[in-house]
């Protein structure tokens, strides 16, 4: 091939609407997600040019970040206005809308690839950074800020300048109870938060490749937190099967030869799973290891936050709530890998477990399919979509001081509540933490067979 190109070079290539040296280039954008937080100034942008939509068709929205998940549950006032506000635009704009409680509401990041609205080779984006989920589905799909959302709204278009090629290639077979979620948090660790700045990676690999979409969904929502601008899996059947696609996407893959900007190898031959420590993603261990030596002020300043000492196990740190849900681990692959530690367990005594599925659709399967007898049989609350416990912002809430295991994205200061201590995991580490009251390891539970969970995990 005479000039091979990356998968990021493909679609920035079908997408470029007018192109300048020494400028950004106006950027074609396939759909634009929209939720009711980073909204209201886009709009209200549109309102004071007298500027209308450019393409309700290719914005879809949903309600998800301030809706509380408990029956009943109280919305603060000013999340009341976000939502009413949200629903005006959409109506005076003819913008498709999730209300909360609808059939196809849910978090953003779930539905639109639910609604099957996302498909290789397009650009995605919204008012949120982990919109990179959607490269799961090999495409160019990125979080935006709130001006760049009234650009989209506005003109369908997006000044961009195009990002560096990265390529992270995942080598070596991962040990037992070990998902997607574990081997991103593995790679942040290895690569540092800052080791994908400003890059689109594209992820690689044979464990890549027996990923199941839901699983290369949570890979590719956790790239933000590698200081990615996306991620990407190339199109292969997996991704056909997801359309029940009998065509041939491979064109959606980067060819033979392509040259990327930057390569990371992430070795993670007999990895076990993986629990964060500190107050970022890259601060992680197995869960098995123990609480490493500060290397600098900032690892000390986070050990001080997180209230634990160097040297310490784990499996020692007693928790008090554990988060099942998130952007990053609420479908329904998700639960029922959490459902399979906890069923016939008990969730351990004093310890709160919010089980919240990412939407309308997932909840009612894992209906159909009894998971949420066995989270209720378990000690656990089920509960409605929404971003929930993910960000503090809808009722759900860490007290100060109290360790969560979470299967969310962000393990920030204050991101689940002030002084809250986050414990970034995957379901089924989530799971057991729930049973033993602590950190626990997954392994130690049967059945986890893990030849069966790559591919659907």
């Amino acid at each position: 091939m005479s000039n091979p190109r990356t998968l990021l070079d493909k679609i920035w290539d079908a997408h470029v609407v007018v192109a300048e040296a020494g400028c950004p280039a106006v950027l074609h954008i396939d759909l634009h997600l929209i939720h009711e937080v980073t909204s209201p100034q886009a709009f209200a942008e549109l309102d004071r040019r007298a500027m209308g939509v450019r393409r309700p068709d290719l914005t879809l929205a949903t309600m998800d970040h301030s809706t509380p998940t408990a029956p009943q549950g109280r919305m603060h006032p000013d999340s009341m206005r976000q939502l009413v506000r949200l629903e005006a635009n959409c109506e005076r704009h003819g913008i498709e809308l999730h209300r909360s409680g609808d059939p196809g509401n849910g978090i953003v990041h779930v539905i639109a690839p639910e609604r099957r609205r996302v498909r290789p080779g397009m650009t995605v984006v919204c008012g949120d950074s982990h919109t990179s989920t959607h490269g799961a589905f090999a495409a160019l799909a990125f979080g935006i800020g709130t001006s760049e959302v009234a650009h989209v709204l506005a003109m369908q278009c997006l000044l961009q300048h195009k990002p560096q090629s990265m390529e992270v290639v995942f080598q070596g077979r991962p040990g037992p109870a070990v998902t997607a979620k574990d081997l991103a948090l593995a790679m942040i660790g290895q690569i540092t938060p800052q080791g994908g700045t400003g890059a689109v990676i594209e992820y690689r690999g044979e464990c890549v490749e027996a990923l199941g979409m839901e699983a290369r969904m949570t890979l590719c929502n956790m790239s933000i937190e590698a200081g990615a601008r996306a991620g990407l899996v190339a199109a292969d059947k997996v991704t056909a099967a997801w359309f029940h696609h009998s065509g041939d996407f491979r064109h959606w893959r980067s060819d033979p030869g392509a040259r990327f900007d930057r390569i990371a190898q992430v070795n993670v031959d007999g990895l076990a799973p993986q629990v964060t420590w500190g107050n970022q993603p890259g601060m992680v261990a197995a869960v098995d290891g123990r609480v490493p030596q500060p290397t600098d002020a900032t690892e000390a300043r986070a050990l001080a936050y997180m209230g634990l000492r160097a040297g310490v196990a784990l499996r020692d740190i007693a928790i008090g709530h554990v988060f099942i849900g998130s952007c990053t681990n609420a479908r329904i692959t998700d639960l029922r890998a959490a459902a399979s530690l906890l069923r016939g367990r008990r969730v351990a005594p004093g310890v709160r477990v919010l089980v919240v599925p990412g939407s309308q659709a997932v909840k009612r399967q894992a209906e159909a399919e009894g998971l949420d007898r066995v989270f209720f049989d378990a000690g656990a609350q089920w509960r409605q979509p929404g971003c929930s416990m993910c960000i503090a912002m809808n009722g759900d809430v860490v007290p100060p001081g109290e360790f969560c295991v979470s299967t969310s994205n962000r393990n920030f200061e204050g991101r689940q509540g002030p002084g809250a201590r986050t414990l970034l995991a995957s379901p089924l580490t989530a799971a057991a933490s729930a049973i033993a009251g602590r950190v626990a390891d997954p392994r130690q539970f049967a059945p986890v067979m893990i030849e069966e969970l790559p591919h659907a995990m």
